[in-house]
């Protein structure tokens, strides 16, 4: 089993939640985030005064799937979340030792 955590746009949420639905992805976590990356933030005016906004909005999606399912939610997240300007984010791949569901004590992939 594999965990993905993607960092993207806010406004791809839901199309990235709904093509992951559709190659039989039913679970996620999604998390509204600050950070940045080579963005560096963005100037901004408000009321006549400009600011720097270090931190720009972005969505963490927590998701654990079976191995199998790796690569095609993988390329799924890239495609639907890709909009070709700085910013789109990333994805981090990292190995699940167990998961267990706490409310009928199942375990391995029977738990995704």
């Amino acid at each position: 089993m594999k965990k993905i955590e993607a960092i993207i746009k806010p406004f791809k949420l839901d199309e990235v939640r709904e093509a992951l639905s559709e190659i039989g992805i039913m679970g996620l976590t999604a998390t509204e985030v600050k950070g940045f990356g080579r963005q560096k933030g963005h100037t901004e005016l408000y009321r006549g005064a400009e600011y720097v906004v270090d931190f720009l909005p972005k969505v963490k999606l927590d998701l654990v799937v079976s191995n199998s399912l790796l690569d095609k939610a993988v390329e799924t997240i890239i495609k639907v979340s890709h909009t070709g300007k700085i910013g789109d984010g990333k994805i981090f791949v990292s190995d699940v030792n167990e998961v267990i569901r706490i409310r009928t004590g199942e375990k391995g992939d029977d738990a995704i």
